[in-house]
């Protein structure tokens, strides 16, 4: 199994449903490369445009990764050095075909009901479970706009709570949905 994240900062609708380039959070960094060790991911893609987010975010990596705080806390270093950020979706893809030999396949993420066909969790599991390089991609502000979403093989399902409010922090989404996708792996 050959998996990776996306962190899409790019792009992105906010809440007006215009597309931007979302800030990098250092909350963010930490809990999905945490969430990405946890669950064997190869490497989380943080993708951001803005050289000056490219430079907060690596920062912060190299402060945990080579820094006082490699040496503070050397769970945190291990989960840190997973982080790769890159421009564009395609300079991760590229990334990820050199060292796989593969273009990875895509599956977007999406909480919206309406986004057209969606692959569900049975499937999307075997679609990771394959021998091939898989990529999650999960949206930061209001969502991956749907440029991205098309150049994805597949959408998976949204996650949907008990109540009417859909709008979960990307960090609690992509732990629900790492979650449903491996926990049979784990199980087993």
């Amino acid at each position: 199994m050959s998996f990776y994240i996306g962190l899409v900062h790019y792009p992105v609708y906010d809440k007006r449903g215009e597309i931007i380039v979302a800030a990098i959070t250092n909350l963010d960094l930490h809990d999905l490369a945490r969430l990405a060790k946890t669950y064997g991911a190869r490497r989380l893609y943080v993708i951001n445009p803005l050289r000056e987010q490219q430079d907060l975010a690596k920062n912060i990596c190299r402060h945990w990764v080579s820094g006082y705080g490699a040496h503070y806390n050397k769970d945190r270093k291990e989960a840190m050095s997973l982080i790769s950020v890159v421009p564009t979706l395609e300079s991760s893809m590229a990334e990820i075909k050199d060292s796989e030999g593969e273009i990875p396949t895509l599956i977007a993420t999406d909480a919206g009901r309406d986004k057209g066909q969606k692959v569900n969790y049975d499937s999307a599991r075997e679609i990771v479970a394959s021998n091939k390089a898989v990529m999650i991609l999960f949206g930061t502000a209001w969502g991956i706009a749907n440029e991205v979403i098309r150049k994805a093989d597949y959408l998976l399902e949204p996650i949907f709570g008990v109540s009417s409010y859909n709008h979960l922090s990307v960090r609690t989404a992509a732990a629900i949905t790492l979650d449903r996708l491996f926990s049979e792996f784990i199980s087993s």
